[in-house]
């Protein structure tokens, strides 16, 4: 997987859902967020984590995202949308992710000690669709490291306290980490696509389903 193949609407979703974050902080959550859309920018489904609020350990926002999109459509395959997640989706939420056929796959945050991808590779691995291909469709298009500033600094206005602790434990991979891997050519795509996402760029659309 090339991580740095990236496009400017996966930036463009990235922004948004980097918004619900902060959403999902004010209502007393911790800042995970999701959303879904279809490959043309429409956004199906928004969701935050609902852990706190409803004393449910399973109210993870990417689950959340997945069944509302489900809903909304009226179908089980998502084969045609795609999902954003400010963290890494953790193992849990990532095999609802493949069973639904989802096909791309976006995230700021990298998950070491929990996530779908980093830790225990559900996301990537094809053994599931080489042995069931009826139920289970190949893995998923991987963005990672999408706007990981801008992700990380929701957590530290959060919780400077709280993030430290994560970042300290190892529990989230952090910009810097990833920044000292990049070559100068990565640095130069990256910011060129992030300017072609920003709000302000004339070219920028983002349509919600209403």
């Amino acid at each position: 997987m090339d991580q740095f193949t990236i496009e400017a609407i996966d930036l463009q979703m990235m922004r948004r859902c980097i918004e619900l974050s902060t959403k999902a902080a004010a209502e007393g959550e911790f800042p995970f967020a999701s959303l879904i859309s279809l490959r043309d920018g429409t956004v199906i489904a928004e969701a935050t984590n609902r852990v706190m609020r409803d004393r449910d350990v399973t109210r993870h926002a990417e689950l959340l995202a997945v069944a509302e999109a489900q809903r909304l459509l009226g179908r089980i395959c998502l084969s045609d949308c795609m999902i954003y997640s400010n963290i890494e989706p953790c193992v849990m939420c990532s095999f609802p992710i493949r069973e639904s056929g989802i096909s791309r796959v976006g995230f700021s945050l990298r998950s070491p000690l929990m996530g779908g991808f980093s830790r225990w590779n559900v996301l990537g691995d094809n053994k599931i669709s080489d042995h069931m291909p009826e139920r289970f469709n190949p893995a998923p298009r991987l963005v990672t490291d999408l706007l990981a500033e801008e992700a990380e600094q929701v957590w530290k206005d959060w919780s400077l306290e709280i993030w430290s602790i994560i970042k300290e434990r190892g529990c989230f991979q952090v910009w810097e980490q990833i920044h000292a891997c990049l070559s100068p050519k990565d640095v130069k795509t990256r910011d060129r696509l992030i300017k072609i996402a920003s709000p302000a760029h004339p070219g920028t659309r983002s349509r919600r389903r209403g």
